[in-house]
């Protein structure tokens, strides 16, 4: 019996909550992910996080919601999914050689009768990438993983090789912060290791 619902469709999620053993169902939520004007990358993900938990808690039939959002940040710009493959080339290009940010806003919200419980946060990981060939990148992008990712690359798949190191929670960098995670579970009373 499930004892959460997952307010996204990312595979990733999924997987990172079937490796701690929460028993959830999953919902795509859709929501406008524009960026407002002089919105910072914290606060962007964080926003997109909790405005996708309160659209779940329409859904969750009286289950928490945990909702996320995970942007790349170089420079200061934000870096969503790529649109095209040249977009891909393109991020990763900017990424190569340097540090870069991944921000994960994280939302928890749960309806108990007349009163509801939220909890948020925003986690950021610094990621070093490797100096990156035109070819190497160009190649990496046929694969088509970038395609679905932010800042194009999936640090869990075939651009593992590009990532000199990283500072802070790797699991940030793959879609959810379990460290958090399994914290605000904790206080929420939500099991792991149960499945």
């Amino acid at each position: 019996m499930a004892n959460l619902l997952l307010a996204s469709a990312s595979p990733r999620r999924k997987e990172l909550l079937d490796q701690i053993g929460v028993n959830y169902i999953a919902c795509a939520m859709d929501i406008d992910e524009s960026v407002l004007s002089n919105e910072s990358a914290t606060d962007y993900v964080k926003r997109l996080a909790l405005e996708k938990a309160k659209q779940g808690l329409a859904y969750g039939k009286g289950l928490p919601v945990l909702a996320a959002d995970t942007s790349v940040v170089v420079d200061g710009n934000i870096l969503g999914k790529p649109q095209s493959s040249d977009d891909a080339i393109s991020m990763l290009t900017m990424l190569s050689g340097r540090k870069h940010q991944v921000i994960t806003g994280v939302a928890l919200m749960y309806n108990t009768g007349s009163n509801q419980q939220i909890e948020s946060a925003s986690i950021v990981t610094d990621v070093y990438f490797l100096e990156l060939t035109q070819q190497q990148i160009k190649l990496y992008v046929a694969t088509q993983e970038p395609m679905d990712k932010a800042g194009g690359y999936g640090i869990q798949g075939k651009a593992a090789v590009f990532v000199r190191r990283i500072e802070g929670s790797y699991s940030n960098v793959v879609g959810l912060p379990l460290e958090q995670i399994g914290m605000m579970f904790h206080r929420f009373n939500i099991p792991i290791w149960s499945a």
